[in-house]
This record gives C-alpha cells, structure tokens and sequence, in this order.
C-alpha cells in the first residue's frame, strides 16, 4: 500500500496537482477547529461546513477532546491564536464517535494481545501514566464537547476576544447542532 501511495504522490507532483491546494500559514476564515480523527470527517466536514483547504486550523485526535489545558490541542490553538491569527474556536464532536467508550483495561488488554509486555505498560505506569484517565472515552458526546468548551473558556492564555463554539456534528449527514 506505502508503495501505491508513493507512486501516486511521484504522479501528483509531477502533473502539479498540488496548485489548486496553495494557500499561506494563515487560516483565512480565522478560524480553528477542535475535532475527531475519524475518517468519516476527513471530507465531510469541511463540506458541511462550506470550508476550504486554507480556510481552518483542522487539529484532530480520538474524540476530538481537549484533553487537559496543557494538552497538545490547547498548545496548537495558542500557536493559531497568537501566530496565526485565529479568533474563532469550534470545537466538533459527532455522532458515533469510536473513542466515545474507550476505557484503560479493554485499551491494555488490546495492548498485550498485540504483544505489547506486562512491563512495558507497568514503565508507563512508573512514570505516572493513568491508563483509566488517558485512555478514557466519554459517556455524552454532547458533555465531552462542553467540557472541551468550558476549558477553553477558562483558559488563563486564551484572550477573551478569542470566540469558543460547541457543537456536534452527524457523521453520515453533516448536519451540525450547536451545544454550547
């Protein structure tokens, strides 16, 4: 599969399909989106949402969660807040998430069925990883997006005039409900 994939990119440089998708650093709408990494959303949501390569900060992971207000996503959004212009936040969750009820034991058994050491997970353990709180899901895709908002919110670096939506999008239609 690498090997189709780097053929087809040797095609698309060579025939410059990468000219329709030029665009600079800054996001033209001004506008960041805290989302899920499922694939379902690679294309549909930008279409839902009428947007263009170039014209959002897309930062996406398992849940589409801020996971904490020291996490990788609060830093991506104060590099687009303070680097890159940003002024409004959405934050998507959608309907039928995968991560939704992920949980520590069923992730660990997962990890040894894989071959993954009882050691290597108690290392992990030693250097203070709570499995039960790292690899949790979420009961209510609807709360995971208000706590998500509510940190954002609080957020001591965030400016005030820095906008934070809410909202949950249906991941076979594209239909998006505001929740906060």
């Amino acid at each position: 599969m690498i090997d189709d994939i780097l053929e087809f990119n040797r095609r698309f440089v060579e025939d410059r399909g990468y000219e329709r998708y030029v665009t600079t650093k800054y996001p033209d709408k001004k506008l960041a989106i805290v989302t899920c990494m499922d694939t379902r959303l690679t294309e549909l949501l930008l279409a839902a949402l009428g947007l263009r390569n170039g014209d959002a900060k897309i930062i996406k992971n398992a849940g589409g969660k801020v996971t904490g207000p020291f996490s990788a996503e609060v830093r991506s959004l104060l590099v687009g807040i303070y680097e890159l212009g940003v002024e409004d936040v959405m934050v998507v969750g959608h309907t039928d998430c995968g991560a939704q009820h992920i949980n520590g034991p069923d992730m660990i058994e997962a990890m040894r069925s894989r071959g993954i050491s009882d050691r290597a997970i108690e290392t992990c353990r030693y250097f203070d990883v709570d499995f039960d709180e790292w690899l949790c899901g979420f009961d209510s895709v609807e709360e995971s997006v208000r706590s998500s908002v509510r940190i954002l919110e609080d957020h001591p670096l965030i400016p005030d005039d820095v906008r934070i939506w809410g909202f949950v999008i249906d991941s076979v239609t594209g239909e998006l409900r505001r929740v906060c």
